[in-house]
């Protein structure tokens, strides 16, 4: 996978960069001062450009033998599972702490805004599986990254990561491994 591949079958889907493009809103100032916010629900409000992008999403990593899918808190659950669907994988969230029922694992990370956590439950992954990670955005990938220690620490094998939007002017291709990185559209 390179840095820049596309996600799509070129004639096949020939529209679809350019049609979630142009559902994406820039938010200016959210969630603080500084912060231009690329806010996809527009993209998630359309069912059809939504398969679209599920779609476009999981074909890297079609044949690739993913047994689980992980979605980041909170819209990674919104592309997660249907990602997970379309590759017939099961899916498990991995949320802030204190959000998960029963026995959790966790790891702290800092993000582009401040600090945090994520858990995931201690039989969400087992050993051998092999995972794909999913989350609308890649900025400083350091979500991502907890997220792969998590699914390390369960026995996992982190196959991927797929997002619909990269922040490639921040260094989080380069922190997770830019052969490892797929995303739908790059700013």
């Amino acid at each position: 996978m390179s840095n820049n591949s596309p996600l799509f079958i070129p004639g096949h889907d020939s529209t679809l960069l350019e049609d979630v493009k142009a559902r994406i809103r820039d938010v200016p100032d959210f969630p603080k001062p500084g912060i231009l916010f690329k806010d996809v629900t527009p993209v998630l409000a359309d069912p059809h450009l939504f398969g679209r992008v599920v779609n476009a999403m999981a074909a890297p990593f079609r044949g690739r033998h993913i047994t689980k899918v992980v979605g980041m808190e909170a819209r990674g659950f919104l592309v997660g599972a249907p990602v997970a669907l379309a590759l017939h994988a099961g899916f498990a969230p991995a949320r802030k702490p204190g959000k998960l029922p029963y026995k959790t694992v966790t790891e702290r990370y800092a993000l582009e805004y401040g600090d945090d956590g994520l858990q995931l439950h201690e039989d969400a992954v087992g050993r051998g599986d092999r995972v794909l990670i999913v989350d609308d955005l890649l900025a400083t990938g350091g979500t991502a990254e907890a997220t792969a220690k998590l699914v390390t620490k369960l026995g996992g094998e982190v196959v991927g990561f797929s997002f619909l939007i990269s922040l490639d002017f921040l260094p989080g291709r380069e922190r997770l491994g830019p052969e490892k990185v797929c995303a739908l559209i790059s700013y």
